[in-house]
């Protein structure tokens, strides 16, 4: 093969050693050995992996802004109904959650899909003066601020984060120095409170302003959700409906936008139509938006979806239905309050009283040193300054854990810790809800009420109806991908279980 190349090319090659040469410019060419250590076998490659991973330190953990404990483009939808069939039932989970009217088939991750937004709603803001401004509420997660801001220095826009934790005022007065064109909150906030921001939302909307929320998923199944008190635009991640952590990734970021923003929304969007015998069948909807179209113009694109991990998540609220999703969010919520009433016990205060999982506490100049006894027994938790740490829990989180963080943190366990905070039913079930959530805040809109979110709950259910949707796709399992990424081709199979 290399002297026919050498032959076309006019070269002598013989050798990988002569092609190189004639490739690589002397002057750049490392001729030395490679530093690596020699060759090991396989037994001995294992027992040095078993060596590095004993000296690995296990922690939970307990940090929260995000991350909790718990892709492939369809480019021929007549091979794809089962994976299409997958997404549309992630779009259908989000809208419903999120209370929007359409939501994408999957982004990046939460703070690009916020950085998307961003760009979103600069361009659907026609009415807004070219040097407008994007606020940003401080109680966003900081890692969403940071890519904010890296997008709007690379896009020429402008960013101004402010303190809205006094909701309508903190903003009217911001915009007596700002024109400003959208606004992002966090949802609890990243702190962990659950805020009442109808009023706010209220005044950015009559100052002419577009307003975006990053929810959590599974908050949203006990907590109002956006579209209730106005947003334009939900984002996210699906992370926490059982995709694990993945040492931050990959996981599925989510938007969703009220009815009229369909044709701006970036991402991929599954819709349903019809083949040539009047069936139910799904395709890719709206593709004027993307590249292969739009060119330059496009608002979506190839790189802009998570879908296995979208699938995923969709699956998990498809097993647990709305029931188990507010279960595990109860579940959730009332460790979450179990933990404060210990380690207010334990004389330390915890800033928030309206939360869902995740504490404030404030302990001036021991931060540190709690967060330090928390890890020694086991457990990772945030250090936010020399004053506060921050706590959350998640769906893996027991009662043992709640025991052993609070004892960590100087709290005795009494057995009844807690229970001042933790101890409300509902009087028609019997299930505990929301603690000290005001009955504003409360969801009372259904959810997830499609059949395919209240059939499959059982194991052998849920295998039969992964396994219908395997009978309608054409994957790896049956053959090579005629057409698709080259991921769809190459990715192992074992890298998908």
């Amino acid at each position: 093969m290399l002297s026919m190349v050498g032959d076309t090319a006019g070269l002598n090659l013989s050798t990988t050693d002569d092609l190189i040469a004639a490739a690589v410019p002397a002057g750049i060419r490392d001729t030395g050995d490679l530093d690596i250590p020699p060759a090991q076998t396989e037994p001995d490659v294992l027992a040095r992996l078993r060596a590095l991973a004993d000296r690995i330190r296990v922690r939970r953990s307990m940090l929260g802004q995000g991350y909790y404990d718990t892709a492939y483009t369809p480019y021929q939808p007549e091979i794809s109904q089962g994976r299409l069939e997958a997404l549309l039932n992630f779009q259908t989970m989000v809208a419903d959650l999120t209370g929007l009217d359409t939501a994408n088939s999957s982004l990046l991750d939460e703070a690009t899909a916020a950085a998307e937004a961003m760009s979103m709603m600069r361009r659907q803001n026609r009415k807004a003066p070219k040097d407008a401004v994007f606020l940003v509420d401080t109680a966003v997660f900081p890692q969403t601020r940071k890519v904010l801001a890296t997008r709007a220095g690379s896009a020429g826009q402008r960013l101004v984060e402010l303190d809205l934790s006094t909701g309508a005022p903190a903003l009217t007065a911001a915009l007596t120095e700002h024109s400003a064109y959208g606004i992002l909150l966090q949802y609890p906030c990243a702190d962990g409170l659950v805020r009442d921001d109808a009023d706010l939302v209220a005044a950015a909307k009559e100052q002419g302003l577009l307003v975006a929320v990053a929810a959590d998923l599974l908050a949203l199944t006990l907590l109002r959700p956006p579209g209730q008190i106005g947003a334009d635009v939900a984002v996210g991640t699906s992370q926490r409906f059982g995709v694990p952590m993945g040492f931050g990734g990959p996981h599925a970021g989510y938007m969703a936008v009220r009815a009229g923003f369909e044709r701006a929304l970036p991402g991929r969007l599954v819709g349903v139509s019809k083949d040539v015998d009047g069936k139910n069948a799904y395709r890719l909807a709206l593709q004027t938006r993307e590249q292969h179209i739009r060119r330059d113009k496009a608002t979506s694109n190839i790189c802009t979806a998570q879908v296995l991990l979208a699938v995923l998540a969709a699956m998990y609220a498809v097993y647990h239905g709305p029931g188990g999703l507010r279960r595990i969010a109860t579940r959730v919520h009332h460790h979450a309050l179990d933990l404060a009433g210990r380690l207010e016990g334990a004389g330390l205060r915890v800033v928030h009283e309206n939360v869902f999982d995740t504490l404030l506490v404030r302990a001036p100049g021991r931060a540190g040193e709690l967060v330090a006894a928390a890890a020694d027994a086991g457990y990772l938790l945030r250090h936010v300054d020399a004053d506060h740490i921050g706590i959350s829990c998640d769906e893996t989180t027991t009662a043992d854990d709640v025991a052993a963080v609070a004892a960590a943190l100087g709290a005795q366990d009494t057995g009844a810790a807690g229970q001042q905070r933790q101890d409300h039913h509902d009087p028609d079930t019997g299930e505990q809800v929301l603690g000290t959530v005001p009955a504003a805040l409360r969801r009372t809109s259904p959810y997830l009420t499609h059949p395919v979110f209240n059939s499959h709950h059982s194991e052998t259910q849920m295998l039969r109806y992964l396994k219908s949707l395997c009978d309608k796709d054409f994957a790896l399992d049956r053959g090579m991908i005629p057409l698709g990424s080259c991921t769809m081709k190459l990715t192992a199979t074992t890298e998908m279980i």
